[in-house]
């Protein structure tokens, strides 16, 4: 998955101060962030069945937070647009990274501490995300890497009732099990909660708009 982009909008500005301007790279419908033919996520078969389509789900949500960094350097990828939030493109790179990790913690059983995160900053994947090219970098390998480490693990699983062999943090029973449908939901809804954060961020960066 690369949807980068070298292009720069109307809509920059380096003036925080300065709300930008609402923009559209498509043509066909103004409210879209590419025209249909140019989405990543329109290519692919339809899915047969339910594993189907939630894969074809956490996909269309990857490819999503992806597109909404694309084009962007280390300082707008950084930039806190809705203070007093500790939210920025990067930190939800980071933090879907460390969402990655997770599933396959759960569900695999995998040694695969916390990336970020630590006892003392539980937010460490949003507080550590510094305006810096080299963090930056790291932050797309690593969520690459967990992406392509989550997809390895789901193409070995084929039911969904498949329980979990690690410990469980979700729902209300610390421990208890979970089927990989549930989790699948969770993982889809994680990142769907963040792609609408990115909505906001993005907008609030550089004015760019679209689904």
């Amino acid at each position: 998955m690369d949807v980068s982009e070298d292009i720069e909008g109307p809509g920059d500005t380096d003036d925080e101060a300065t709300v930008a301007a609402r923009w559209t790279r498509a043509t066909v419908y103004p409210d879209m962030w590419v025209d249909p033919d140019d989405d990543p996520r329109e290519v692919g078969t339809e899915p047969a069945d339910e594993r189907g389509v939630l894969l074809g789900f956490l996909r269309h949500y990857r490819l999503t937070l992806e597109m909404k960094c694309a084009g962007l350097d280390a300082e707008r990828m950084a930039r806190r647009s809705v203070p007093p939030s500790t939210m920025s493109l990067l930190g939800l790179v980071r933090h879907m990274a460390e969402e990655e990790r997770h599933l396959r913690r759960v569900m695999a059983g995998e040694d695969a501490p916390k990336l970020y995160r630590t006892d003392e900053d539980r937010d460490g994947d949003f507080t550590g995300a510094l305006a810096d090219p080299a963090v930056v970098a790291d932050a797309w390998r690593q969520w690459r890497a967990e992406v392509s480490l989550t997809d390895r693990y789901l193409a070995g699983v084929t039911d969904l009732d498949t329980g979990n062999a690690g410990f469980s943090d979700l729902g209300p029973q610390p421990g208890g099990e979970e089927r990989l449908r549930d989790v699948l939901v969770a993982q889809i809804a994680e990142y769907a909660r963040h792609c609408g954060h990115a909505d906001l961020l993005r907008e609030r960066i550089d004015g760019r708009v679209g689904q």
